[in-house]
């Protein structure tokens, strides 16, 4: 049984004097040894449990050291087990061969017992340090994949059902984690929330922040007073920018050391007329479709983004979806999308995928999603990628 200090070695040589030899000093030094006569025979014990050293020969009859070392270097779960070469001082150029395959050290005919002391010793310190280095990154995977979880419960499970209306989104980020977000609710009083936000950054640090973000509009607009059937526009764009405003100035306040901001919009549609009151912090200016296909309008921004000072004023205004129209948000991992020589994919490109009219806000993400693969040929996304689309029938 092996102790913390000690290690599994197995000690692999054509010649049983020097097996014997090796293995009784590894002994002394609280090592667990085993044998094996040949190259072949070392792969097969390797093959039965974990391993943490591996002196190898490297003339030996059946299967010899190169040979050995190469398939273990081929192997899924050999190829990290550390090697030391056991070499003659004739056979250096051999060794030489062998580091530059992955061996990570030799050890000279004769043995020198304080030599073999150092250098077993040393293999097995930087094994130690990768195998704790392999567990901190599978740590830091498990807790990004419950991370990824987590994010995704802050998107909502499905849009709200608007009569008259198709609602579409669309969220890839470019990381396991991202600072993307998109939502869409009932405001109480027949209107519809819209929103899609971009954190600056990328990573753990913007993904914590896009849930502070998404958090804080929810719970804002469902502490708000609901207006009543006959309030007017101008109530409901106060009740817009006052989101806009409270979210600002809490994360400009509260977190203002961190340095992190959003760009974002935020709309409220009537679907009796077809109006959005909206507030666009710094945001991608969303693109109002025609029902004949191109773009009618663009929604350039009403403020900065989000977060970066307190006490920032903010504009709202609207625009009304005539049926057939559809407005589309996208963040602009959808613009600044590249191919492998570094393109980017763009606005022009954006704006040619809006030609041709769409029978659904659906089939309108699904046009700009394959677009933006196809750009990226397979490549690592730069950046998330996030769409929102409504359509008026």
């Amino acid at each position: 049984m092996t102790t913390p200090e000690s290690a599994r070695i197995l000690v692999v040589d054509d010649v049983e004097a020097n097996r014997d030899l090796l293995s009784r000093r590894l002994l002394r030094q609280g090592h667990v040894v085993e044998q094996a006569e040949d190259g072949q025979q070392a792969l097969d014990r390797l093959a039965d449990g974990a391993w943490d050293l591996v002196l190898l020969d490297v003339m030996m009859p059946v299967l010899d050291g190169i040979a050995t070392l190469t398939a273990m270097k081929q192997h899924e779960t050999l190829r990290d087990i550390p090697v030391i070469m056991i070499s003659a001082n004739t056979e250096l150029e051999t060794v030489v061969r062998c580091i530059e395959l992955g061996a990570d050290d030799y050890l000279p005919k004769p043995f020198d017992p304080v030599l073999l002391r150092a250098r077993v010793g040393s293999s097995l310190e930087k094994k130690r340090l990768r195998d704790r280095e392999r567990e901190r990154a599978r740590r830091m995977q498990h807790d990004l994949e419950v991370g990824a979880r987590i994010q995704r419960d802050f998107l909502p499970d499905a849009l709200p059902q608007v009569p008259g209306y198709s609602l579409a989104a669309r969220f890839e980020p470019a990381r396991e984690v991202g600072g993307d977000f998109y939502d869409a609710f009932r405001l109480g009083d027949g209107r519809v929330a819209l929103v899609l936000g971009d954190v600056c950054d990328k990573g753990v640090g913007a993904a914590l922040f896009m849930a502070l973000f998404r958090s804080l509009i929810r719970a804002v607009l469902g502490t708000q007073r609901v207006p009543s059937a006959d309030d007017s526009l101008g109530d409901l764009e106060r009740r817009v920018l006052a989101v806009v405003a409270a979210t600002n100035d809490y994360i400009a306040t509260t977190h203002g050391r961190a340095n992190m901001f959003a760009t974002l919009f935020i709309g409220a549609l009537d679907p009796a007329s077809g109006t959005i009151v909206y507030v666009n912090g710094g945001h991608e200016p969303p693109r109002v479709v025609s029902d004949a296909g191109g773009v009618r309008a663009m929604l350039p921004p009403t403020g900065p983004a989000v977060g970066m000072l307190p006490e920032i004023p903010f504009l709202a205004a609207h625009c009304t979806l005539a049926p057939g129209e559809a407005l589309l948000v996208l963040s602009d991992g959808v613009t600044e999308s590249r191919a492998p020589d570094g393109a980017l994919f763009g606005d022009d490109a954006a704006d040619a995928l809006l030609g041709e009219p769409a029978p659904s806000a659906d089939a309108l993400l699904d046009r700009f999603v394959e677009a933006v693969h196809a750009h990226a040929a397979g490549g690592a996304p730069a950046d998330d990628v996030t769409l929102l689309a409504l359509r008026r029938d």
